[in-house]
């Protein structure tokens, strides 16, 4: 889910307005550069993809070095008061700043999901799987958590199917209680960057920071810290390897699931390609691949393949960190 999800999206030129007050008094801000970040949906999706709450509602937009301004200047900030944003946020937007301002009262930020498994497999009744021996496959979930992934969550659970979800940041921060719920079936959860930046384009600095603060997201969300990274995109360079503090796993399979939104042809490209071994990228945040699974599901378990994590695909032994693989070679 995008971070201008926050925002009504007929309040667009009242929150391009907003900020530019708001940076007015900043060193090196640009507001013809805010103006061409706020003109297009494509451009505010690339560039405005880092919004947060603080404990009083306010709302805190942050820019990338050299998007809103001068590159010397650096990251530039605006803090929107709750008072300002009010008439801003859409519907899920003020469901998500009450839920920050009153953390205890655990509001649903995500629609109600049916069927749901009334008892989830856990982490400790995960099938022992050699995968040197048994045809395993790996499926994994970039983007998430979305509207849909308790839907994925009850269909993987119908199949004791594990599953590894590259989880985004600010996603986490936003649904924590689904982060939790995929811990505790016994899912394994990636570091997919705070709001999929493409991370070959920021500094050694910025790309620590962001993945620094995914990790806590999801460890503050389900406990458990990533021993993994799935890069937006699987843009890798030297930096992004020297600043990863976790292996970085990509794949072998792409379904290409956020280019055709069809779910006949996302399982056809599942069941076609799939290999003992393959690590296959799917996205939880589009309804058509969730609607998927379960045919991926009974097409492969029909041919004899395990669902295990990257992890468990790996026999338990996680590579140091900064290695790039895609794929497991099993000993079959």
């Amino acid at each position: 889910m995008p971070a201008t999800a926050l925002v009504e999206s007929g309040s667009i030129g009242k929150l391009a307005a907003a900020l530019g007050t708001a940076l007015s008094r900043k060193p090196g801000f640009d507001a013809q550069a805010l103006r061409a970040v706020m003109a297009d949906a494509a451009s505010r999706a690339r560039y405005l993809d880092d919004l947060a709450f603080t404990p009083r509602g306010d709302l805190v937009v942050s820019f990338d070095e050299a998007v809103v301004g001068a590159a010397p200047a650096g990251q530039l900030r605006a803090v929107l008061p709750a008072a300002v944003t009010r008439s801003l946020l859409s519907d899920f937007g003020h469901r998500v700043q009450r839920q920050v301002i009153r953390p205890e009262r655990r509001l649903v930020l995500e629609p109600p999901v049916s069927p749901r498994p009334s008892a989830p497999p856990t982490a400790e009744s995960a099938p022992a799987v050699d995968c040197h021996r048994a045809k395993c496959v790996a499926l994994t979930f970039d983007d998430g958590p979305g509207p849909w992934t308790q839907a994925l969550l009850a269909h993987l659970a119908r199949f004791h199917a594990r599953a590894t979800f590259f989880v985004v940041g600010q996603n986490a921060a936003l649904s924590p209680d689904v982060v939790r719920q995929a811990a505790e079936a016994g899912h394994e959860l990636g570091n997919h960057s705070w709001s999929h930046r493409d991370l070959t384009r920021l500094t050694a600095a910025q790309v620590r920071d962001d993945l620094r603060r995914t990790d806590e997201a999801i460890r503050k969300a389900a406990g458990v810290t990533p021993s993994v990274v799935r890069p937006p995109y699987g843009a890798v360079n030297a930096v992004v390897r020297a600043q990863t503090p976790h292996p970085l796993v990509m794949w072998n399979v792409d379904t290409l699931d956020w280019k055709y939104r069809d779910a006949a042809r996302v399982t056809r490209a599942a069941l076609s390609a799939a290999k003992p071994g393959a690590i296959i990228l799917f996205h939880d945040i589009h309804p058509t691949t969730v609607a998927a699974i379960p045919r991926v599901l009974r097409g492969l378990s029909a041919r004899g393949y395990h669902f295990v994590t990257v992890t468990q695909a790996l026999g338990g032994e996680i590579p140091r960190s900064g290695t790039v693989f895609s794929g497991v070679a099993p000993a079959l």
